[in-house]
């Protein structure tokens, strides 16, 4: 359960799922470090360290995380954002087995996350004027069916 913080904290990527427009480069893309002083996770507790790269692929993002969660144990997962407006696959995330991403501007984005259907967070994403830092806001129901509120803060490296 401790490893679900860590997979909420990363799950905000997802929402810039449209594709760049010529020539204009896509705020998200780079890799990004979780600050965990600037974090919160309710319940809790925060991840010891993540690091996320997200990287263009075709009309989405592949998206790799790599992170120690509370417990120290390590936690490598990953995904791809085909972006044809249909659930993609989380591979490597016991607690969601999918995913949908809405993009609201080209900073900003809302993700449901779902185990066998139903949607269990929604994360909404933004990425700060000066593109040196990623928020990610989740909030909704981890597997043991308490009510989570985490705010996720990462700097471009």
């Amino acid at each position: 359960m401790r490893r679900l913080s860590v997979w909420i904290a990363f799950i905000g990527v997802l929402a810039f799922g449209v594709a760049a427009v010529a020539q204009a480069p896509e705020p998200i893309v780079g890799t990004w470090k979780l600050d965990v002083a600037k974090s919160t996770y309710e319940p809790g507790p925060a991840p010891k360290s993540a690091t996320v790269v997200v990287e263009a692929a075709g009309k989405g993002f592949k998206v790799a995380v790599d992170a120690v969660g509370a417990d120290g144990a390590a936690i490598k997962w990953g995904f791809t954002n085909l972006e044809d407006g249909k659930d993609f696959p989380i591979t490597g995330n016991a607690a969601y087995d999918t995913g949908m991403t809405i993009r609201t501007s080209p900073r900003e984005g809302t993700n449901t996350y779902k185990k066998a259907g139903k949607v269990l967070v929604t994360a909404k994403t933004s990425v700060s004027a000066d593109g040196k830092t990623l928020t990610v806001t989740s909030t909704g129901t981890d597997p043991k069916g308490q009510t989570m509120n985490n705010v996720a803060v990462y700097t471009r490296q």
